[in-house]
């Protein structure tokens, strides 16, 4: 009998395992992956006026997320086959845009990537707007790999185990309420993934970081 990392009933929950961290003191069928917007982020309007000569400042810019390259696809060989190896590289994918939705605010891409009722993604997604509203996204960040499996099951979902860690960054603390500098964040992430017509689809998430939770 198989043992689920994520059951199918809402077992999968976020745990805040960042609130460890001390503060300053992720012959096959193919299809083509789903049609994401990640394009440049708007310029917000454009700069600001000019001053009428009156000698007044001219207004602050809003400010606009940061232009980051989002992850590109093509270093996912192999994301778009129904394969083990497809759903493994799909879920590294949605870490990826999830970590890049962090740090640009953009959090369209990561949602168009999981299901409408996927049971852990919004505690895992679901700050983004206030990160963006409070300009406490995070600092890029190099993602390195330290271990991952998958496992398949009779009714075809795949579950992909993603040990991995975030280089040196900023990120605000638990509360939101200030930035904070961490050399390294690891992570331990655990993906359920269907297949559907538009390819891999994630259905559940379960992960946790901090220090040393590898």
């Amino acid at each position: 009998m198989h043992r689920r990392l994520l059951s199918a009933a809402a077992t999968s929950t976020l745990l805040l395992g960042l609130s460890a961290c001390s503060e300053p003191t992720d012959g096959p069928v193919t299809t083509p992956p789903p049609n994401i917007d990640i394009g440049a982020p708007s310029d917000g309007g454009g700069d600001a006026e000019p001053s009428d000569g009156d000698g007044e400042k001219t207004a602050e810019p809003t400010a606009e997320a940061p232009d980051i390259p989002p992850p590109d696809p093509a270093d996912y060989a192999g994301m778009d086959e129904h394969t083990a190896e497809g759903a493994e590289q799909a879920f590294k994918y949605y870490i990826a845009v999830s970590v890049w939705a962090h740090q640009t605010g953009k959090d369209d891409p990561p949602i168009a990537l999981q299901d409408a009722k996927c049971d852990g993604c919004n505690s895992f997604n679901g700050d983004i707007p206030e990160l963006r509203s409070k300009d406490l996204l995070w600092s890029t960040s190099d993602i390195s790999e330290v271990k991952a499996s998958v496992e398949s099951y009779p009714d075809g979902e795949h579950e992909v185990r993603y040990q991995f860690s975030l280089g040196q960054h900023s990120r605000p603390n638990n509360k939101h309420t200030e930035r904070i500098e961490l050399d390294s964040l690891d992570f331990d992430s655990a993906g359920r993934l269907a297949w559907t017509s538009d390819g891999w689809t994630i259905e559940g998430l379960s992960i946790e970081w901090g220090p040393d939770v590898h």
